[in-house]
């Protein structure tokens, strides 16, 4: 049976520089991600939905991504944040700059474009860690 990917280690090493500014950062640790955690793909009670893009990515990249899609709500976003502290931290870099680049790269095509702000605002402090 052949191992799902969500993550490709060539896609990173060509869109992190390419949309974040910088060279890919090192995968600490490889697992198992769901890679497109956001408010509309979680329940009350809590569930995840929509598994269809499900494999292999950087640790950190469901709480990277449920980040991203917060960041128009800035008291959400330092609590996403706080409650998974992989974000922030040396190991969740790849993540964190994997995700930027996944929707800034969407910004790019015409996508998300209400993000663009946030997400540029997240790659230049992405670039100063």
């Amino acid at each position: 049976m052949p191992r799902r990917v969500a993550v490709r280690q060539q896609y990173m090493d060509r869109a992190i520089p390419q949309f974040v500014g910088i060279p890919a950062p090192a995968v600490t640790c490889w697992t198992t991600a769901h890679s497109d955690v956001h408010w509309a793909n979680l329940t009350e009670p809590l569930r995840l939905l929509d598994w269809e893009g499900w494999g292999r990515a950087p640790e950190g990249v469901d709480a990277a991504t449920l980040y991203a899609y917060t960041l128009l709500q800035p008291d959400a976003a330092a609590r996403v944040r706080y409650v998974f502290p992989i974000l922030g931290s040396q190991a969740g870099l790849a993540a964190e700059a994997t995700v930027c680049a996944q929707l800034l790269q969407t910004v790019a095509r015409g996508d998300n474009l209400v993000l663009e702000n946030q997400l540029r605002n997240w790659s230049e402090k992405l670039r100063r860690r």
